[in-house]
């Protein structure tokens, strides 16, 4: 019998151990551990380029979305042709003049990049990001050659998370089309009415910058009516979500700012002749 015993080895040892047996239940744990994740490396393997077009997808379906050119269904790869991707350097307010291509640039990854992101100081980080990248992409729609549409990249931190979206603007560089946000962690019910499209309505036709240039656009509590002074510039905040308000209203002004697209925007307005 001894000898039965030890032919059959470890593993058939191990077996004929009572299930309650310590190094059993230890031995079968870290086995089961193994063969899930292989299978779990497998799969993320396997659907890794699936995955890399489903992301695209997202970001192309929520920019289509933003200038009211999304329709249900539709080829969002050939509907997505009509949009012109530039790269813009924030420090300069310029076009990018670089190798980097701007249908692949991560900025979220350059943001934390030595060579392409930039830390910002408490005063200058009026958003929660930290830092952020040199360079950003920008989405053009044009009617012939008149620049009709011009969407940004915009985040900022709120209540819980980091708020990421895309802000459309009209021609004017002035005027607000739309507002997408496309991931967040708010709290629900409260500050995901972020993405409410009763909510987001309300953005479209507000003013941005003042005579002067300045940003004045900014989510304000209570509710806004044209009675409200200066009420062009103003959003009324979500109700029960002050803290998400605040932090959507701060992501705007640094965007929109002198440490975001506001030289750019400043530019463009200059070369158009809208001062």
């Amino acid at each position: 019998m001894a000898e039965i015993t030890r032919k059959k080895g470890f593993f058939g040892q191990l077996m004929q151990r009572p299930n309650d047996d310590p190094t059993k239940t230890i031995f079968i744990a870290i086995m089961l551990c193994l063969v899930c994740s292989v299978m779990v490396s497998t799969a993320a393997v396997a659907l890794k380029s699936k995955q890399v077009v489903n992301k695209k997808n997202d970001i192309r379906q929520n920019i289509l979305a933003v200038t009211g050119q999304y329709e249900p269904g539709m080829d969002m790869e050939v509907a997505f042709e009509q949009f012109e991707v530039r790269l813009v350097d924030l420090a300069s307010g310029e076009f990018a003049e670089n190798d980097i291509d701007p249908t692949t640039y991560d900025q979220r990854k350059a943001s934390g990049s030595p060579d392409l992101g930039v830390r910002l100081g408490n005063r200058e980080d009026i958003a929660g990001i930290g830092s952020r990248a040199k360079y950003a992409p920008v989405y053009i729609l044009r009617q012939g050659d008149e620049i009709e549409q011009l969407v940004i990249p915009v985040h900022g931190y709120g209540l819980w998370s980091t708020m990421y979206g895309f802000l459309s603007l009209e021609s004017d560089f002035n005027t607000i089309r739309g507002l997408r946000f496309y991931e967040h962690a708010e709290t629900p019910g409260l500050g995901s009415e972020i993405e409410n499209p009763r909510w987001l309505a309300k953005w479209e036709g507000k003013k941005i910058f003042d005579e002067n240039g300045n940003v004045e656009f900014r989510v304000v509590r209570g509710y806004v009516d044209n009675n409200t002074p200066q009420a062009e510039y103003k959003v009324d905040g979500l109700s029960g979500a002050t803290l998400t308000s605040q932090g959507v209203s701060n992501m705007m002004v640094f965007w929109l700012g002198e440490n975001g697209f506001g030289p750019f925007l400043q530019n463009m307005r200059s070369d158009m002749g809208n001062n």
